[in-house]
C-alpha cells in the first residue's frame, strides 16, 4: 500500500510563494512517476508538475518558469516531493493534489492525496 500526505498550503498574496510537501510512504518502490495536480472551482483537476524516478520533469505551460518540482528524498520506505510555487496569481487559487503512478509491473493505476488547498488573493 502506498499513501499520500500533502501539506504546505495556505493563503498568500498574488505575487508570492509557497511551497507545498507531498510524503510518499509505504511500498514506495512500486511507485514511478510523483505529479502535483490542481482543482479551482469549477475547473477540471488539470496536471501542475511531475518527476519520474529518473528525475526527468514536465510542467504545465502555467507553471513552466515559475513552479518547481523537487525530489527531497527517495527510499523505499518513503519519498518526498516539493513543489516550491512562485509569482502565485489568483488564478492559482485552488484545491492542490499529489498523484504518485505505480509501475506497470505491479499493477498500474494511480494512487490519490486529500489534497491542500491553495488561497491566492488579488
Amino acid at each position: 500500500q502506498v499513501q499520500l500526505v500533502e501539506s504546505g498550503g495556505g493563503l498568500v498574496q498574488a505575487g508570492g510563494s509557497l511551497r507545498l510537501s507531498c510524503a510518499v510512504s509505504g511500498a514506495t518502490y512500486t511507485i514511478e512517476d510523483i505529479g502535483w495536480y490542481r482543482q479551482g472551482p469549477g475547473n477540471q483537476r488539470e496536471l501542475v508538475a511531475s518527476i519520474s524516478r529518473s528525475g526527468q520533469t514536465n510542467y504545465a505551460e502555467s507553471a513552466k518558469g515559475r513552479f518547481t518540482i523537487t525530489i527531497i528524498s527517495r527510499d523505499n520506505a518513503k519519498d518526498t516531493v516539493d513543489l516550491q510555487m512562485n509569482s502565485l496569481k489568483p488564478g492559482g487559487t485552488a484545491v492542490y493534489y499529489c498523484n504518485a503512478e505505480r509501475l506497470v509491473s505491479y499493477g498500474g493505476g494511480e494512487i490519490w492525496g486529500q489534497g491542500t488547498q491553495v488561497t491566492v488573493s488579488s
